[in-house]
């Protein structure tokens, strides 16, 4: 796995599932400093308090993703503690459902802002940094194959991911002469704490996770430590030059159909 050794990560969405996976990851790989950032402050501190028993330095800023100053704050907050910043993993996403029937503008609207117009502003001061420092640094966008179409219930989700999507490789071609890398991950359907919230707001049988993964081609489905390898990978020196690409991470050979059925 791709080690971090010295380096200064940020995470967001970092209190729980594939984010706190990624954070763990980080300090285990030698990470001298990660900001880890939510809403909830008791989350925070909790993975804060894990990552220096693992021997990595924490700043938790507690932020709602939502707001832009939030954003900005938790790239400021980096540099004062750190210094500098050389890895970003934009992991926080709104995942809740809506058909095209019932989105509404408002709920359209603050799913962009969480899922694509907070990794602009986070990706934008980390740049600033990286640029002023000439640092060589990695981005990682956690994307999802729902960016592809997605089912009728995620209109406005695989929206934000598509446009994520394309952020990504826009972003990547414009920083490349400045050596700083960024890369998405399509994932498929994960094992989260929030798809669990998820799944019980639409009515989902308790058992929905059970049969989900005797259904699925691997018999499980991918979890935040299968995702937080992926990101040390793409976050080290081990995936080279590796830039503006889009890695599918799912169960399935995109393009093939018909597609098992998933939230993805």
């Amino acid at each position: 796995m791709g080690r971090l050794d010295g380096r200064v990560v940020i995470v967001t969405g970092s209190t729980q599932g594939v984010g706190e996976a990624v954070v763990l990851h980080a300090a285990r790989e030698g990470a001298a400093g990660v900001v880890l950032c939510g809403r909830s402050e008791d989350k925070g501190r909790a993975v804060a308090k894990r990552i220096h028993e693992l021997g990595s330095t924490a700043e938790f800023v507690q932020a709602d993703l939502s707001v832009p100053d939030d954003c900005r704050n938790i790239a400021r907050r980096c540099e004062e503690r750190f210094g500098r910043v050389d890895g970003l993993v934009n992991a926080a996403a709104d995942t809740n459902r809506g058909t095209i029937d019932d989105t509404t503008v408002e709920f359209w609207d603050y799913q962009f802002a969480v899922n694509v117009r907070a990794p602009f502003l986070l990706t934008q001061e980390c740049v600033r940094i990286m640029k002023r420092q000439k640092i060589a640094g990695s981005i990682v966008n956690i994307l999802s194959v729902a960016a592809y179409c997605g089912m009728d219930i995620l209109c406005s989700y695989s929206s934000t991911k598509g446009a994520l999507s394309t952020f990504t490789k826009n972003t990547a071609n414009a920083l490349r002469q400045h050596r700083i890398r960024v890369n998405g991950i399509n994932l498929g359907w994960t094992d989260t704490p929030n798809e669990q919230v998820v799944q019980q707001k639409q009515g989902s049988p308790d058992n929905w996770l059970e049969t989900a993964e005797k259904t699925s081609p691997f018999g499980r489905l991918i979890k935040p430590d299968d995702v937080a390898r992926l990101c040390m990978y793409l976050l080290s020196d081990d995936s080279g030059i590796l830039t503006g690409s889009n890695i599918d991470y799912t169960q399935r050979v995109m393009g093939f159909f018909p597609p098992e059925r998933g939230p993805e």
